[in-house]
């Protein structure tokens, strides 16, 4: 089985999977001296419905194996880790037809939240200390029932992601 190595998350090899934003050390507008608290220009892209949040727990598995991918057509997806740093899997936008061997991981620091783009193969994050991670999924409303396409990939396809 294939392995991939987690990389540190940086602007430049995440851009073609979408972008990130430390929400616990912002870099903002100032606005009388504090830090404005909206990002629309570095993470949002505008909503047409509205954003719904979405809690999640993950359990950390002993082996963070990969065997399905999902991806949204119509937006992209939010994801904040609140409890620890999280591992996140992304490959490229296909029409459709998934790419698990251009598939990448990325360590993503506790606090900071990432914009996956639209029609980026992904799913759930992982969690790399913790035995669960509590993080937030941000859609907009509705998005699983009207735009979420979910693919097993086949077993000569999973991969293992290791940190």
């Amino acid at each position: 089985m294939r392995t991939i190595k987690a990389e540190t998350l940086t602007r430049d090899a995440f851009a073609p999977f979408g972008t990130f934003y430390s929400m616990t050390d912002p870099e903002g507008y100032s606005l009388n001296g504090e830090f404005h608290r909206f990002f629309p220009d570095r993470i949002a892209e505008s909503y047409v419905s509205r954003a719904a949040f979405s809690p999640i727990l993950v359990k950390k598995p002993d082996v963070m194996k990969v065997t399905q991918a999902e991806y949204h057509t119509g937006t992209p997806e939010l994801i904040l880790p609140i409890n620890d740093d999280m591992i996140i899997h992304v490959a490229p936008a296909s029409a459709g037809t998934p790419v698990p061997e251009l598939t990448r991981a990325f360590v993503v620091p506790k606090g900071t939240l990432v914009k996956i783009n639209t029609a980026i193969w992904h799913l759930a994050p992982l969690p790399v200390h913790e035995a669960e991670l509590q993080a937030m999924i941000i859609l907009p409303e509705c998005t699983y029932a009207n735009d979420c396409t979910v693919v097993d990939y086949p077993e000569e396809d999973w991969f293992v992601i290791e940190k």
